[in-house]
């Protein structure tokens, strides 16, 4: 070796530095920090314009409904619109029957104790129907950060309890790869709702909020480790 050339890292330990690789895991089971429900309008006649006035008015009920929560609401969008004619089976032109319409929106909600309300009320409105909840962290939740620490914290009590074991300790970290972090709530189907009637004491009565509890979250974290320790004596 020249003296301009530097020392190749050796991809593992020799008797004046002994490597110890270990992986550090931790799971956290917490509350959920937001719940996403999907809403359905639809409208169906045999006019086009009809249909679509239609599926105007019906996405715009929806839509004040779900702003009128104010803060509650972290997030509306719209996804896909459309509208579709349906063809008759008989006869040999091209017969329209019916125009088909449709409007998919997506809300998420911090305040779960409106949720139950909100969907109810979404589900009582004309031809809308409703799926889910999903129950979810935010993407920079705190939690995340939690099991990385809980993960890194693991790992070193781990090796530590290796070096102590050949009655030494450690003397550097060499390498820290994180291997994965992810939610992994429990398998669940989400509930799905159609626009139905509520019996209730007076005709324009709302119906009563659905009781919905939110679902707990696992969150995993895992890395791995690399340490070098004092030689031990064998």
């Amino acid at each position: 070796m020249t003296p301009t050339q530097e020392p190749t890292a050796l991809p593992y330990g020799t008797p004046d530095a002994p490597r110890i690789s270990v992986r550090g895991e931790a799971h956290l089971e917490t509350d959920p920090e937001l719940a996403r429900i999907g809403i359905t309008v639809t409208a169906r006649g045999r006019d086009r314009r009809t249909t679509l006035d239609d599926l105007t008015r019906r996405n715009t009920a929806a839509l004040d409904l779900i702003r009128s929560y104010g803060d509650a609401v972290h997030h509306i969008e719209t996804g896909a619109l459309t509208l579709t004619p349906e063809l008759t089976h008989k006869g040999r032109g091209e017969h329209i029957r019916t125009h088909h319409g449709a409007v998919h929106l997506t809300a998420e909600l911090t305040d779960f104790t409106t949720l139950g309300e909100l969907t109810t009320r979404l589900a009582d409105l004309e031809l809308t129907r409703i799926d889910g909840p999903w129950w979810s962290l935010r993407p920079d939740s705190p939690v995340h950060r939690a099991a990385r620490t809980q993960a890194v914290h693991a790992a070193v009590q781990r090796a530590r309890e290796y070096a102590e074991a050949l009655g030494t300790t450690l003397a550097a970290l060499i390498e820290l790869a994180d291997t994965g972090t992810a939610d992994t709530p429990q398998p669940r189907t989400p509930g799905r709702m159609r626009s139905m009637a509520f019996a209730g004491p007076a005709e324009d009565a709302e119906p009563a909020p659905l009781d919905l509890e939110p679902q707990r979250q696992h969150v995993h974290a895992e890395i791995t480790a690399r340490f070098t320790m004092i030689p031990p004596r064998l």
